[in-house]
């Protein structure tokens, strides 16, 4: 039913894409430097630290002079989670507004959405959180995070390379269209790598699901030593407190980014124990950690919830900017498509490994990670200090 209406949104919009060109993002040499980004940041589930934090980098920016003395005007979009939403988002951001870039949106449907629609328009979008399989595979969008596919590779990876697990099992919820096929794959490259093949791996699950004892009891009855499960944070809370009730405590519990917040944390309690959690960035949570001090400075100075998407959103933000600044001459969307395609890779302190766009059909340069775990109090703690990587990577 998903597919269909996705498919559907899709049929009713090409009528509007067909004319889209590069003209409706010119910009004078003197006018403001319109960039924007489509989020959910409404409904059940929101990302809206995500584009807070770039509008938060675009300010700083913009505070020091701009950029050759042009103001950056960030323009945010609700997509609500809603696939026709999404679709007028953004239209209005890209031939209204007159956006040159994209950067630092998080959405749930955005990416599978608009991915051709971005192509056929000539702009790029440095998105801050990739959730969905259409900002893994498109050749407009390339996300600053590793996305939960390749997380949960390097999550299976860390369960039986680094934690020596013999029996791993998986859970995994499809939330929208290619999820399965995302997390699929990111299987099969686990068991290309280590060899070992999963004990449980269910893929029946949908957002739609809210009762986990089944599942969980499943995993008990398979005899799975670690579980990993792949739901947004309240389906992964819901799934922990359906294990506590039937009282497993005998199993390690892999979740992706999601769960890793201060609410999660507080929510698990001193139960979380077992819990294991992945870390998209530097852990947001290590107050210690050097990387994260411009971060964490810059999100306190404009009053942002320090997160993990809050991450995701001043990477993408600075990204574009170090784009925006090499660019010699005017800033068009058709010269700034052209300064990220050809852009070299980008270091940063708050990956295990620089940022690229390049010109290829599909981009995820985040291949790496570090996991936490809950402290018991309320808060997390870092497990792996160095990144953990597949090998060859």
């Amino acid at each position: 039913m998903r597919i269909t209406r996705i498919l559907a949104v899709v049929a009713l919009v090409l009528p509007m894409t067909a004319c889209a060109d590069d003209s409706l993002g010119s910009d004078s040499g003197s006018g403001p430097i319109n960039i924007g980004a489509v989020s959910t940041l409404s409904g059940p589930v929101t990302f809206s630290e995500a584009p807070q934090a770039a509008r938060a980098v675009f300010d700083e920016v913009n505070a020091k002079g701009g950029i050759n003395g042009r103001k950056i005007v960030y323009t945010t979009a609700d997509d609500k989670g809603d696939l026709a939403a999404a679709t007028l988002a953004a239209r209005d951001i890209i031939q209204s507004k007159k956006a040159v870039a994209l950067a630092g949106g998080a959405s749930l449907v955005d990416c599978q959405v608009n991915g051709p629609f971005y192509q056929r328009s000539n702009i790029t979008d440095v998105r801050g959180i990739g959730v969905d399989a259409g900002c893994f595979t498109s050749a407009s969008i390339s996300p600053v995070n590793t996305g939960p596919f390749f997380g949960s590779t390097v999550t299976l990876y860390y369960a039986s390379e680094k934690l020596k697990y013999t029996k791993i099992c998986a859970f995994f919820t499809i939330a929208a269209a290619g999820m399965a096929t995302g997390f699929r794959d990111g299987v099969d490259r686990w068991s290309t790598i280590t060899g070992k093949r999963l004990v449980v791996n269910d893929m029946s699950l949908t957002t739609s699901t809210t009762d986990y004892t089944p599942y969980v009891l499943r995993a008990r009855g398979a005899g799975c030593q670690a579980v990993l499960f792949s739901g947004l944070e309240p389906m992964s809370i819901g799934w922990f407190k359906a294990a506590q009730a039937q009282n497993i405590t005998n199993i390690r519990w892999l979740f992706l980014a999601p769960i890793y917040t201060a609410e999660a944390a507080k929510a698990l309690g001193s139960a979380g124990r077992n819990v294991v959690a992945l870390s998209e960035f530097e852990p947001y949570s290590d107050t210690r950690s050097a990387a994260n001090r411009d971060w964490r400075d810059t999100m306190t100075r404009h009053g942002v919830p320090l997160s993990a998407f809050a991450q995701g959103g001043y990477l993408a933000a600075q990204h574009l900017v170090t784009v925006l600044r090499s660019i010699k001459g005017d800033i068009t969307r058709e010269s700034v498509t052209r300064a990220v395609k050809n852009l070299k890779p980008l270091d940063s302190t708050m990956t295990g490994m620089p940022f690229t766009f390049g010109t290829g059909n599909s981009h995820a340069s985040n291949l790496s990670a570090k996991f936490v775990k809950p402290d018991g109090k309320g808060d997390w703690t870092v497990l792996t200090p160095e990144w953990v990587k597949l090998p060859n990577t």
